[in-house]
């Protein structure tokens, strides 16, 4: 069955919270038994995205399921190289040509940069016609994500940004909630820094409750109301990734949790220069 865990977008869609990405597998078969794996195990949305180059093995993994289409919540992204009106509507036919659908569930700006307020206008529209049921960013700060609404009709109703224990989102989060902006985790897992996967405060939790620190990083995200899209190729930890429904956190363990963070991300610094010229640097074939 699928996953109860939704949440409301501010444009009165409803969105799981509960999801599954696919960021870094690059290939086609093992792709496709991830997708699989997660919808097997009730998972209802599937992150990809036009630079992951996997889009096409995200279709065939869906199309290859019984889980009908209109039961399974898709998310892709524009990359920077297609940023621009002309460019973003031509980067969204071929994103649909990929994944084999004539609609997109939410449809996001990857990055910060590039003609991102034409990638905006372009979007508003095929939301507008019906071709995407909801529209939003990536990798947004507090001062891009203002401007982008401030100039602009729609107001994103997500923004995927890096979120786990040690960088929580907290100053971002409050601007985000003014306008009913949902935060969609990107790395919940911290990709595996700082030994999260044994950290202390992450292990005595899950003790308690015989789950992985893995779990409880979902279980708190999923309290959060935060959406969450945890990668992983191995069949038996996207099970358990999804198997979060049958234990609660106390106040007490948020609290612990809400101490762990640093403030500060620790894999993308998106104001970096450094990060500006890489990111700007990267260009692929859809």
């Amino acid at each position: 069955m699928a996953l109860q865990n939704e949440t409301k977008l501010n444009n009165g869609v409803t969105m799981p919270l509960q999801g599954y990405g696919v960021f870094q597998i690059t290939d086609e078969a093992v792709c496709k038994e991830g997708v699989k794996a997660a919808l097997a195990a009730g998972v209802r949305l599937i992150d990809t995205a036009a630079c992951y180059g996997n889009e096409r093995a995200v279709g065939t993994a869906i199309r290859e399921s019984d889980v009908p289409r209109k039961d399974i919540f898709i998310s892709s992204k524009v990359w920077i190289q297609d940023a621009g009106y002309e460019k973003t509507k031509a980067s969204f036919a071929k994103t649909l040509e990929n994944l084999g659908t004539d609609y997109l569930d939410l449809y996001l700006i990857h990055m910060p940069y590039g003609d991102y307020h034409g990638a905006w206008r372009a979007m508003e529209e095929l939301y507008k016609a019906g071709k995407i049921r909801a529209i939003g960013v990536c990798n947004f700060l507090p001062d891009r994500l203002l401007d982008l609404i401030l100039t602009h009709d729609v107001v994103p109703a997500v923004n995927q940004m890096e979120t786990h224990p040690f960088c929580q989102q907290k100053k971002l989060r409050k601007v985000m909630e003014s306008y009913g902006i949902r935060l969609m985790a990107w790395a919940p897992f911290a990709e595996g820094q700082c030994g999260i996967f044994t950290d202390p405060t992450l292990a005595d939790i899950g003790a308690h409750y015989k789950k992985t620190p893995a779990q409880v990083i979902l279980r708190w995200l999923l309290q959060e109301n935060i959406i969450a899209i945890p990668k992983s190729i191995h069949e038996e930890r996207i099970r358990q990734n999804a198997a979060i429904g049958d234990f609660a956190l106390t106040a007490d363990d948020l609290a612990k949790i809400h101490h762990m963070d640093r403030y500060k991300p620790l894999i993308l610094d998106i104001a970096s220069i450094d990060e500006v010229h890489r990111l700007h640097g990267i260009t692929f074939e859809q």
